[in-house]
């Protein structure tokens, strides 16, 4: 069940229905919070809603799981790039 709730994020964030696949990142994770995945694809979805403060907090939360992620730093980046918080960015951008 674990990667259909993942999967169904995917196929919805791609049609752009972004709160469900919200929705559906949030039942893979009641299953395993340890799913970098899903808070990943959790956050590119947050974002794509412009809702960069909340993309922040889950990219770290797939950070916690997998700190080789690389993807994860970049999103993150780009996140506190449109907060306007350039100093961070740059930061996260050199380290990673």
């Amino acid at each position: 069940m674990l990667n259909a709730w993942n999967n169904k994020g995917i196929a919805l964030k791609k049609l752009k229905r972004y709160e469900e696949a919200i929705i559906a990142y949030d039942e893979a994770l009641k299953i395993n919070p340890q799913y970098a995945d899903a808070w990943y694809n959790k956050g590119i979805a947050l974002k794509k809603l412009k809702r960069y403060e909340e993309a922040i907090i889950v990219y770290d939360e797939a950070l916690k799981i997998n700190p080789q992620y690389s993807q994860a730093w970049y999103n993150k980046g780009l996140a506190l790039e449109k907060l306007k918080r350039y100093e961070e960015a740059i930061i996260v951008y050199d380290e990673h």
